[in-house]
């Protein structure tokens, strides 16, 4: 009986050690995959659920090795949700390393310049790795357009508080370094100028100059006269339609045709170059441009030269279309 028990412990000792051998190569054995993996851990997700996903799509070859290992080390409960990618060739132990890290997928979401608030909005509800709802629009002009870098899971809404954190900390920079003889009196003020510029151009060394045109004629009391203003004013018109006489001649909080100085908001989120050009506008005397093709625009600073490079647009314009 004595010699039967000792057989029976020391095969159980060495069933012991032979598990524990296998597992300890399984979870130091690596994994093969086709290809890089993305797999998505769900929010209160215990160890078992995630071993399981890890196991189904190929991460790991068992589960359990993955669990004993987890349990032995203590880590069942630090395991993080989110989204992760794993290369072709990983260990069930550098998994583990990885979800305890939380060294989720990092995304990344570019909003252009330029866009309203309600268009902002759109792409951050349509942006699939965002979740949770955005009951109201921001005020426009409120964010700062640029790119957002972001793990799968996080808010849409606090991605908007975001946008709206780095436009106040940015402007307060830009406008402590302002030109002190610009007329604008506030920094709101600054992002409705910029926002025009924004509309107006997307060329940089341009913002400048446009900036120069409006500021003379802030200063001389003169009418802005900028179509993107007209088009923000009227409900429903595109940016690429014409403008009409009727448009023209519409009253709207922002029509700068009928209304003196700036509009009462801006008409867009402007970016950091726009702002720039309006706290900075370049010295010049010009009081007028229009467009001359390739985004580019022919400044002048007298109504007579406005004029004349008006009507060289059109000739160039009627040739296009014929």
């Amino acid at each position: 009986m004595v010699r039967v028990i000792i057989f029976l412990a020391m095969l159980f000792t060495f069933g012991i050690f032979s598990l524990g051998g296998y597992m300890y190569l399984e979870f130091n054995r690596p994994v093969e995959l086709q290809s890089d993996r993305v797999i998505i851990i769900p929010k209160g997700s215990g160890l078992n659920e995630i071993a399981s996903l890890l196991s189904d799509n190929g991460v790991i070859k068992s589960k359990y090795p993955f669990i004993l290992g987890a349990k032995i080390f203590g880590l069942s409960g630090r395991l993080k949700a989110g989204e992760y990618e794993f290369s072709k060739i990983v260990k069930p132990a550098a998994v583990l390393k990885t979800l305890i890290a939380g060294r989720t997928l990092v995304r990344h979401i570019t909003i252009p310049e330029g866009l309203t608030s309600k268009e902002i909005i759109k792409l951050l509800k349509e942006e699939t790795g965002l979740l949770g709802t955005i009951n109201s629009t921001p005020p426009e002009g409120s964010l700062l357009p640029e790119t957002y870098y972001y793990s799968f899971g996080d808010s849409r809404l606090e991605m908007v508080n975001r946008m709206k954190r780095q436009l106040s900390l940015k402007l307060r920079e830009l406008w402590d370094k302002r030109n002190p003889n610009i007329p604008i009196k506030t920094s709101y003020e600054a992002v409705i100028l910029a926002s025009i510029i924004e509309k107006e151009t997307a060329i940089r060394e341009e913002r400048f100059l446009i900036a120069s045109v409006f500021t003379n004629r802030l200063y001389h009391k003169m009418r802005l006269q900028s179509d993107p203003t007209v088009i923000y004013g009227v409900r429903g018109k595109e940016a690429d339609e014409r403008i009409t006489q009727t448009d023209l001649r519409r009253k709207t909080a922002h029509n700068t045709y009928i209304i003196k100085g700036l509009p009462k908001t801006p008409i867009c989120n402007p970016g950091v170059a726009s702002i720039e050009a309006a706290l900075h506008p370049a010295t010049t005397d010009y009081f007028y441009f229009v467009a001359k093709g390739g985004g580019r625009h022919s400044f002048s600073k007298s109504l007579k030269e406005h004029n004349i490079n008006v009507k060289k647009w059109r000739k160039a314009q009627e040739k296009i279309s014929k």
